[in-house]
């Protein structure tokens, strides 16, 4: 049963109030080697640094520059020029760079960044409004015209990003400076909008939502409650025709209604966040029933297998239930980061293993393959297949890799929750502490400290060592008190093994609830468990009412999706290789490859396709196309595609 927890840790994206109605709290965990800590190495060394010349060149910082009373103060020269920038939310890139900053500068101090983030900070403060306003488009372009687009303007979506930025500073530096001009800004979105009957001037919502979950976690921050209010008033005010009543920038269906995730992928996943986070602080029981059954059906209806979300280009849609293409897949890389931040909230708040399955498959596929592998060049989309003789004209929807985006939404996205993730692998409650995602490092919360070593995803052996419990009351005995570790089973694993104080668990006999594997004794320092989890190479089948991927099946390995590239199977391209499902898989580890990677090996063939002629469809009782070239197919992990020549790609693979 949920009880009232305290507010911990002291930093991290999510911190609950001291009255949130959850199951768990977030622990604090620390990534020091392994899979994770490279990836996170590549963000620190290299991503996050060149972010303030990348925004340079972009125009960002030259808007807040120009926006400033007196920008001559801010630099060596006076600032002269225009707006830079096709999007009224060009603001947002920097704010998000700067919360992917202040988290990496809680790892630690780093005079260069910290130089960096003084001077976009005081350029942030500057630009803003006696009143509290601040949007550069606005301010520069529309003469200070304020609210009078709410559907396409983005106002409280970049107040949103700008609060989140505030917040993660003040909790990695204890400064100030920008979680003031947050509250500045916060202050006076309160002042305008309210319901009918408020008084306020403006009943109305933002076309992208975004400053729901961003109040939330001001509140949390500050202890105001009108911030958690007014986080409130908007979250109920989405699906009453304030914005036409498009589905789109969901106002076609209030969100305790809805049955269905829909519209703009990203726009539908940061709402649910914000409606998550309010339901953990108020108890709403509407909104969590809300939030669990949307939740389910996009896992079951909308969700590729990469973990990627949105079926459509055009809008950047969700698309109809089994709606799931390959090539034309969406999958937007600040859906998947979405994606993470809201299923996180949900495990929060329920308890459940099944969020954390989710955020596991989603970090390692459908995130992680939006940067590349040297953390210099990104994919805003992420398709499941790239055909043979692909054009590709570049852009922000381009297969290829880009240095930065017309629309760059998604680099520093990636920059902030890389910067965060330790964030994201732990809990704990009065029964002990819940290991969601392996890595190598240590978990803690409350007096305990649990220490993992691993090389996981490669391998699937973690073992833990207890090197701290919780220190003992007088009512208990000396040895102290039992607490339980609980370790997360995930969904895929068909086989594993624990061992556990001299005894070995199985799959037959492990203590298993719900995806939690719970190990319950009174723990000292030096006891050691060590999980085993079962990598064995896999085929899926989709769901078969997925029509883009009937009679195909994908690669997968422990948590990773595997896929073809062309580069890896000379001789022709994709389109007309088969698998043969009848052949076992095989894994050959690759340190030459692509960083060091484990790939999947399967048998297939090329399809000898007799030519058709002008027409390209004949009779079904026509040639076989069953024979054909054996090949040796090489599936390596679908993150780490597109990091070498341009050429097709496929996730699933046809059988016949």
């Amino acid at each position: 049963m949920p009880r009232t927890r305290s507010a911990l840790p002291p930093t991290g994206p999510v911190r609950l109030g001291p009255e949130a109605r959850t199951a768990l709290r977030p622990a604090t965990a620390g990534i020091d080697a392994g899979f994770w800590h490279t990836r996170r190495t590549v963000n620190a060394r290299t991503s996050v640094p060149q972010g303030p010349e990348l925004l340079r060149v972009a125009g960002n910082l030259h808007n807040l520059r120009l926006a400033a009373p007196a920008p001559e103060a801010l630099s060596d020269a006076a600032v002269e020029g225009e707006f830079q920038g096709a999007y009224p939310f060009v603001d947002t890139d920097v704010y998000k760079w700067l919360e992917a900053a202040s988290w990496q500068l809680a790892q630690g101090s780093d005079e260069d960044l910290q130089a960096h983030v003084d001077r976009i900070v005081a350029l942030v403060a500057a630009a803003q409004q006696p009143d509290g306003y601040l949007n550069t488009w606005f301010q520069l372009l529309k003469g200070g015209e304020r609210y009078k687009d709410l559907r396409w303007g983005h106002e409280l979506y970049c107040a949103g990003h700008l609060i989140q930025a505030a917040v993660a500073h003040h909790r990695a530096t204890g400064r100030p400076e920008l979680l003031g001009v947050a509250r500045r800004f916060a202050d006076h979105i309160d002042s305008v909008f309210g319901p009918p009957g408020s008084g306020k001037e403006i009943d109305g919502i933002d076309g992208h939502p975004e400053v729901e979950t961003a109040l939330v976690e001001l509140y949390r921050e500050t202890g105001e409650r009108r911030y958690l209010d007014l986080a409130g008033y908007f979250v109920d005010r989405y699906g009453h025709g304030l914005l036409g009543g498009e589905a789109y920038c969901q106002d076609r269906i209030p969100v305790r209604e809805a049955e269905n995730v829909e519209g703009h992928a990203v726009r539908q996943l940061y709402l649910l966040a914000g409606a998550t986070d309010l339901a953990t602080e108020t108890g709403d029981a509407g909104l969590r029933a809300a939030a669990e059954r949307l939740w389910r059906a996009m896992t079951t209806t909308k969700t590729h297998i990469t973990g990627g979300l949105g079926a459509h280009h055009d809008k950047e849609d969700f698309g109809d239930p089994y709606e799931l293409p390959n090539e034309r897949a969406y999958c937007e890389t600040c859906a998947a980061i979405a994606s993470v931040q809201w299923s996180w909230r949900m495990a929060l708040l329920t308890g459940e293993a099944r969020y954390g399955d989710l955020i596991e498959r989603t970090l390692y596929n459908g995130f992680l393959a939006g940067v590349s592998l040297d953390g210099e060049s990104w994919l805003y989309v992420n398709p499941l297949q790239v055909r043979d003789g692909h054009t590709d004209p570049g852009g922000d929807q381009s297969a290829r890799r880009t240095r930065w985006f017309r629309c760059a939404c998604c680099p520093p996205n990636v920059m902030r929750l890389l910067g965060s993730l330790e964030h994201y692998l732990a809990t704990s409650d009065e029964g002990g502490l819940q290991i969601h995602q392996y890595v190598t490092g240590s978990y803690t919360a409350e007096g305990i400290s649990v220490r993992a070593e691993t090389d996981y995803p490669w391998h699937g052996t973690i073992a833990f060592t207890v090197e701290a419990t919780p220190e003992e009351t007088p009512e208990e005995t000396p040895a102290g008190r039992p607490w339980t570790l609980s370790l997360r089973i995930p969904h895929w694993c068909r086989e594993f093994r624990v061992r556990c104080a001299e005894r070995t668990y199985d799959q037959t006999d492990a203590p298993v609830t719900d995806g939690w594997l719970r190990l319950e004794r009174t723990w000292a320092p030096g006891d050691q468990v060590v999980l085993e989890l079962g990598l064995e190479p896999r085929l899926t089948a989709a769901d078969p009412r997925v029509d883009a991927v009937r009679g195909c099946v994908a690669i997968e390995r422990g948590p990773l999706v595997h896929c073809l590239e062309q580069v890896d199977h000379h001789g022709g391209g994709l389109d007309d290789v088969v698998l043969d499902p009848t052949r076992p898989l095989a894994v050959k580890h690759r340190p030459d490859l692509l960083g060091g990677v484990t790939t999947v090996v399967a048998a297939g063939r090329r399809r000898h396709i007799p030519d058709a002629g002008w027409w390209p469809y004949t009779a079904a009782e026509g040639p076989s196309q069953q024979d054909g070239e054996p090949v040796e197919l090489t599936a390596i992990p679908y993150y780490a595609w597109a990091n070498r020549e341009d050429g097709s790609m496929r996730v699933w693979l046809p059988t016949s």
